[in-house]
């Protein structure tokens, strides 16, 4: 049966999942945010979210690609370094007070950057540093596999920042990253799906709702300056939580 408690925190899961997904992320900060607004036990909120990532970021992914929104020789290099290192990551639970301030200062100067970026053209587009994607892949693979997301609000500022994809292409990419980087995380803390919660069946409607109209905003919407601000904000959001939840 839902409750009212059940049905908010959909709702603000839906809400989160379209802003997100509108700029190739799956969401898995803002739903980590929203549970723990929510009071819903610590055990169940990692593996929740990076299992409501899972659905998200496969059906983002397939919507981006499909639009030629997608890298796919960045995406299998980020790939090679990240699928491993989220492995190793899930297994790892580091004291939030070491890792959330650091996340958080970074997230928001980023944020404050593309807000600032808006303003200004896109970049001309370069070739991928081979060696280079693959040591972010991994350190970013690591990251997200610690902190219970798919690692996009980390990885979308630095391959947009070094010109390695245009604004939008960026947003396919991210989002397959995102979803491998999610499955992966998951395994390496298989265990911890015994604690998913009842209510996942409502938040997994709530999301893919959210994710398919995201989708069709950050694809047919919105322009690249739109969706650099879109990032901004969502990064806002990302380095708020991470300092203050």
């Amino acid at each position: 049966m839902l409750t009212a408690h059940t049905l908010l925190i959909a709702g603000c899961l839906f809400f989160g999942a379209i802003l997100y997904t509108s700029v190739g992320h799956a969401g898995a900060s803002a739903y980590i945010a929203i549970m723990t607004l929510f009071d819903l036990p610590p055990i169940v909120i990692k593996p929740t979210a990076l299992t409501l990532n899972i659905f998200v970021s496969s059906y983002a992914s397939l919507r981006y690609i499909t639009s030629n929104l997608f890298h796919r020789s960045l995406f299998l290099y980020l790939s090679l370094g990240s699928i491993p290192a989220a492995y190793i990551g899930g297994h790892i639970n580091l004291p939030s007070h070491i890792y959330k301030p650091i996340i958080g200062v970074l997230l928001l100067l980023s944020g404050v950057r593309f807000l600032v970026q808006a303003m200004q053209t896109e970049k001309v587009t370069r070739p991928v540093n081979i060696a280079l994607a693959i040591f972010i892949g991994a350190c970013i693979g690591l990251l997200s596999g610690i902190t219970g997301t798919g690692g996009g609000i980390f990885l979308s500022p630095l391959i947009i920042w070094l010109g390695w994809v245009s604004v939008k292409q960026a947003s396919g990419t991210v989002a397959a990253f995102i979803l491998v980087n999610s499955v992966a995380g998951l395994l390496g803390n298989i265990h911890s799906v015994s604690s998913l919660p009842h209510q996942l069946p409502t938040f997994l409607v709530a999301v893919l709702l959210g994710a398919f109209i995201g989708t069709r905003f950050g694809i047919s919407r919105f322009s690249p300056n739109t969706v650099k601000r879109a990032l901004g904000f969502v990064l806002l959001i990302a380095g708020a939580k991470f300092l203050f939840a």
